[in-house]
């Protein structure tokens, strides 16, 4: 699906040929973008589908930003100081990237394709169609151990700053937002016929067991049930990209005891 054969990567500031700096090492570990046809479980909730593709960075990113941040609401109230805050859930994560195309730089690249490329994963793919509830492709970032969040893409701009004689676009900078979706699992239990009411979370890093029961349920202090439930052995380390069952609160604390 994805034709280009690399990109530069850089989370803020437009980049110049002189500021990208090319991964060290005889055999450097490429970031890429993945991405994969979506599907959905029986339940209808949404899943990664098969592979439809990859782009290789031209350029490691020297730069990644994540967004995240939580819905807090407060009730007026009759005195003279405001109500206190009542946590109503997490908001998902938002990763902005901005890529920097060049062809003078790799002639492998086709600078207008690549482009497109981007364009494509803003409107349904052709696999998701004909179905009842039409998806973009969904997509992770991926560089060596590190896996982000499964998303999709909310909005691209693209800017050309360079043609060749004949017209033709040989550089451009593109603004990529992609935002979180909760990738839930599909029966837990094939003889009950029920759903699973556990949401799955892709740790990132910054992530701790404290934080997550923190956004998730409002109280930090069941991380340990939280880990229990997850089966891990060492709560101080939880790698990024592991993949981790958020239940119901109901759920969490019937497990405790």
């Amino acid at each position: 699906m994805m034709a280009g054969k690399g990109i530069a990567l850089q989370a803020e500031g437009t980049p110049k040929a002189d500021e990208i700096v090319p991964a060290v090492g005889a055999s450097p570990v490429r970031a890429c973008l993945e991405f994969f046809e979506p599907r959905h479980n029986k339940g209808g909730s949404p899943q990664l589908g098969s592979s439809a593709g990859k782009v290789d960075f031209q350029f490691n990113p020297k730069e990644v930003s994540i967004t995240k941040s939580a819905k807090w609401e407060r009730k007026t109230s009759r005195s003279k100081k405001s109500g206190p805050p009542e946590y109503s859930g997490a908001e998902p994560c938002k990763l902005s990237l901005e890529l920097f195309f060049d062809s003078a730089m790799d002639t492998g690249i086709d600078v207008v394709a690549a482009v497109d490329d981007l364009f494509r994963c803003c409107v349904p793919c052709d696999a998701s169609t004909q179905s009842d509830k039409p998806m973009p492709y969904l997509v992770q970032f991926k560089w060596g151990s590190v896996t982000s969040f499964p998303a999709f893409i909310t909005q691209v701009q693209a800017k050309y700053t360079r043609f060749a004689s004949n017209g033709i676009p040989v550089r451009a900078v593109c603004t990529v937002s992609l935002e979180e979706i909760d990738i839930t699992p599909g029966k837990q239990n094939p003889t009950s016929g029920s759903m699973s009411a556990d949401r799955v979370h892709t740790v990132v890093d910054g992530d701790t067991l404290a934080l997550l029961a923190y956004r998730e349920y409002g109280d930090p202090q069941l991380w340990r049930p939280l880990a229990t439930h997850n089966g891990i052995d060492d709560p101080m380390r939880v790698p990024a990209g592991s993949q981790l069952r958020l239940p119901t609160l109901e759920t969490l604390l019937a497990g405790v005891g």
